[in-house]
């Protein structure tokens, strides 16, 4: 990515999500702090809206509720009491809003709290930097 569009994921979470190079920048960045199952399931979460099929979409939902959200899960993301059984009681009937709530909390805790250290890292501060050109031979 150029400086400028490196730049522009400074200016919200969200801008840094839609750029594939800035999600790709970011992912790196949570696997050296051994954190990504934030952005797995929130980028998880983001396909399961897109799923049409009834029987696909439970069959998802399953996957992602025992990977992710289950106490004990061998990627248990941080959720609230509250949210975790809003969550659960979402199971029951789904609808393609039925980790909306979860979705929502983990965004805020990425933004509140990984987001931040992304902009401070060596690895983000590089991609601001302009490349020298290299020397013609």
């Amino acid at each position: 990515p150029s400086p400028e569009e490196a730049l522009a994921w400074g200016e919200s979470l969200e801008k840094l999500l839609q750029h594939q190079y800035g999600l790709a920048a970011f992912r790196a960045f949570l696997h050296t702090e051994f954190s990504e199952e934030n952005l797995e399931f929130w980028l998880a979460c983001e396909e399961y809206k897109k799923i049409r099929s009834q029987s696909k979409m439970a069959s998802r939902a399953r996957k992602l509720f025992a990977e992710y959200i289950a106490i004990q899960s061998c990627k248990e993301v941080n959720l609230d009491s509250y949210t975790r059984e809003h969550t659960k009681e979402n199971m029951r009937t789904l609808t393609r809003g039925a980790f909306d709530l979860a979705q929502r909390r983990i965004f805020g805790l990425m933004e509140r709290d990984p987001y931040p250290r992304f902009l401070r890292s060596e690895l983000y501060l590089d991609l601001l930097r302009p490349k020298k050109p290299s020397p013609v031979l």
